[in-house]
């Protein structure tokens, strides 16, 4: 197919986005806006929150700022689910 342009695949072309360079953390951004409920495994969580930690410095200030209210989430999710509760 000559002349086509390329088009989102996955996850990505779900969300919707107003230009085809979305940073990383426009794409979390925006995928949390759609998560309301998910149910999984308490090592999963914690595992999460250990890989998003990584970007709550990243340079891009969406990224972080995407970064820094996943991470919360999780780790609310993570204390929510400790015994006792």
């Amino acid at each position: 197919m000559t002349g086509s342009q390329h088009l989102p695949r996955g996850i990505s072309a779900l969300i919707p986005t107003a230009h085809t360079t979305a940073t990383p953390g426009e794409r979390a951004a925006a995928q949390m806006l759609h998560l309301r409920e998910a149910t999984v495994p308490v090592p999963v969580l914690a595992a999460a929150a250990e890989l998003i930690a990584a970007h709550l410095d990243d340079q891009d200030p969406v990224t972080r700022e995407a970064a820094t209210a996943v991470h919360a989430r999780l780790l609310a999710a993570l204390e929510d689910a400790a015994p006792g509760r």
